[in-house]
Formats: C-alpha cells, sequence, structure tokens
C-alpha cells in the first residue's frame, strides 16, 4: 500500500493542491461523511460510524442536550423521524431515549441501533487514532461547548474535531470554545462571496466554512492566514462530482456531502490515474 507522503507527493504533480504557487504545502480534501453514510446507515449511530471509521472517511455528528442534561447524538429536534418514539429530544431523559430503537427505521437489518451519547462516539473515534480523518462537531444546543470540549480533551481527540453548527455564525459559541481550550477548532461560515472577508478574518476561527465553491485565490488566502478551509451545503452535498473537484482543485482541505463514498471513489481514481500518467 502507498504511503500518504507518496499520495501527496502525486497531488502535488497533478495539481490538487493546486495554490502551491504560493509557496504553500499541497492538500488533499479530506471526506467527511454528513451524519455518517447516509445512504448506507442510520445517520448519526455507531454503527454507522464504525463504517466511517472503517472505511478511513470522517463524519459529522450532531450535538444535542437531554432533559436531564446529557449530551448526546441526534440531528432532529424530535425523536419522531429517526427513531420508533415520539417527542422531544430536550423532554427526554436518557434512559428514555436509549430504550428507542434508532435502526429500524433505517432498515431491519439495523434493528436495536440507540441514539449515542457524545462521549460514546468520541471514544470510538478515540480507538481509531492512527487515521487522518476529520470530524466535523455539529453544535445544536446552546452552552455546551466547556463540556463538549472538556469530553474530547479527555479521550485525547480534540485535535481530531471541527466545531461547526452554532459556532460557524456565532462569535460568543466560538469564544466560549476558545474559552474551554486554545486549542479547540471552530470554523466562521461565508454564504457567499461578500461574506468572505469577514469569515476570514473571524476572531477563534481557525477555519472558514464554504457554503459557495471559492476560488483558488480565495483559498490561498485562507492559507496564507494560517487557516484551513471546508465547504459544506447544497453546493457539495449531492451527488456532483464536477463540484468536488473544482473545490478539490482549488485547495480545500474538507468537503462534507451526503455521497462520502463517491467522492472518495472519485479522489481514489484520480489520484491512481496520476499515479500511471507519463508527465
Amino acid at each position: 500500500m502507498r504511503s500518504p507522503a507518496f499520495y501527496a507527493a502525486i497531488v502535488c504533480l497533478v495539481g490538487f493542491g493546486s495554490h502551491q504557487a504560493a509557496g504553500v504545502e499541497p492538500r488533499v480534501p479530506l471526506v467527511v461523511a454528513h451524519r455518517g453514510l447516509l445512504q448506507h446507515a442510520p445517520e448519526n449511530t455507531i454503527a454507522n460510524f464504525r463504517a466511517c471509521l472503517q472505511l478511513r472517511i470522517g463524519f459529522e455528528f450532531d450535538i444535542a442536550r437531554t432533559k436531564d442534561g446529557h449530551l448526546v447524538c441526534i440531528h432532529d429536534e424530535l425523536v419522531d423521524r429517526t427513531t420508533d418514539g415520539k417527542g422531544k429530544v430536550s423532554s427526554l431523559t436518557l434512559r428514555e431515549l436509549e430504550r428507542l430503537d434508532a435502526g429500524s427505521w433505517f432498515s431491519p437489518a439495523f434493528a436495536g441501533e440507540r441514539v449515542p451519547t457524545v462521549e460514546a462516539v468520541m471514544a470510538l473515534v478515540a480507538e481509531h487514532a492512527d487515521q487522518p480523518i476529520l470530524v466535523a462537531a455539529d453544535l445544536k444546543a446552546a452552552g455546551v461547548e466547556r463540556e463538549v470540549v472538556r469530553l474530547a480533551m479527555k479521550h485525547r481527540i480534540l485535535h481530531r474535531l471541527l466545531f461547526i453548527g452554532r459556532a460557524i455564525s456565532e462569535p460568543a459559541t466560538r469564544a466560549a470554545l476558545a474559552s474551554a481550550s486554545a486549542h479547540a477548532r471552530a470554523a466562521a461560515v461565508a454564504n457567499n462571496v461578500d461574506e468572505f472577508p469577514a469569515a476570514l478574518a473571524a476572531k477563534h476561527a481557525s477555519w472558514v466554512y464554504f457554503r459557495f465553491l471559492p476560488s483558488r485565490q480565495q483559498l490561498e488566502a485562507v492559507h496564507r492566514a494560517k487557516k484551513q478551509a471546508f465547504i459544506a451545503g447544497p453546493t457539495v452535498s449531492g451527488h456532483v462530482p464536477e463540484h468536488w473537484r473544482q473545490a478539490a482543485q482549488a485547495g480545500m482541505d474538507g468537503i462534507l456531502t451526503d455521497y462520502s463514498l463517491e467522492l472518495a471513489s472519485m479522489l481514489r481514481r484520480e489520484l491512481v490515474a496520476a499515479e500511471h500518467d507519463p508527465r
């Protein structure tokens, strides 16, 4: 098997990190699976995230709080869509939530999957410490920053997390993360070209979160500022290989999509093709 250094060299040759001309280390975008492998397993479950990690793919997970104060991994305010229960997450205790089946709605093969705690998700990530992945933590509940950072530090995975959700648009949330640890990484959102300068300059944000396809020059500006670039939203969430390719060639650091396996396959094919290119 080729080493990561080998592929970095290939990327340099074929221009995936095309901001190389500005003297910046070439980058291969990290694939981040939106709520895990949405097309293949029930979202926000341990079975799903374990599959991501075994495939060397990062993932995004959502953080909510139960009635009795526990942090759990679920996207919606209600449990109705992704479990066999009903009601608000914030109105259920952890014990009540853990009784719900979070897999059967997707397929009988996943019957018995549960809504995981955030700590269980972090412990799973910690089991795969040798993998070069990016895990995006979507903060949906307010006031959880210090506790989430504490859990990440406990499991020694803080350096692998990127905080999004409330963090991308709320300076106070980013400040709370920074107060919890100077090493917490948060992103600031640029929904369009006009918002890019403010996102780039945002305090307590070491990443820019793009919701549009940026130019190579904009990504060069991000990297000159010693920050990194992440893209999500409708531009890349669907099965859009040309958009993925454009983001990768411009120098994107991380891509969040609903079609993570397809994105990973595309990047792998292009790297293999570059390996056999005689130029």
